[in-house]
């Protein structure tokens, strides 16, 4: 074999073993590398556990008080319904007993009409003071 040959099997050598120890390389940083992204995520599941667990507790609770206002809600509105069934049937006595013997005029009928027209001049004569007590704060208002 001659010179060149020898020179370029060397060089060929060389080059194969600066190749392959460079692949090995990389693959033991690749390895360590790997190794610290598995301990990072670890750590980062380590320390979200925590909150989580308190965010499903927050979620549990709202999930509760929603359905505690809900019943209320359902509640309310069945008292609510109840009054004015309730107010609705007085206003209907009421009505069946206005038509009746308060129309063929009575004491009785007298006693409301009275009754009913002492409400109005209070109720105006309070309405004419609170007017009148507003206009003279909006001519003191600067």
């Amino acid at each position: 074999m001659s010179r060149w040959a020898e020179v370029s099997l060397g060089v060929i050598a060389i080059a194969t073993l600066t190749t392959s120890i460079m692949q090995v390389a990389v693959l033991v940083a690749v390895v360590s590398l790997a190794r610290r992204i598995g301990r990072a995520v670890e750590r980062f599941e380590q320390e979200i556990k925590p909150a989580i667990g308190h965010i499903n507790a927050i979620a549990r609770d709202a999930a509760r008080a929603a359905s505690l206002a809900t019943a209320q809600v359902e509640r309310v509105d069945r008292v609510f319904s109840e009054l004015v069934d309730g107010v609705e049937q007085a206003i209907g006595v009421l009505q069946g007993f206005m038509s009746g013997p308060l129309r063929k005029g009575g004491p009785l009928s007298s006693a409301m009409s009275a009754f009913w027209a002492v409400f109005s001049v209070i109720r105006n004569a309070r309405a004419g003071r609170a007017r009148s007590r507003a206009d003279e704060e909006d001519a003191l208002f600067i």
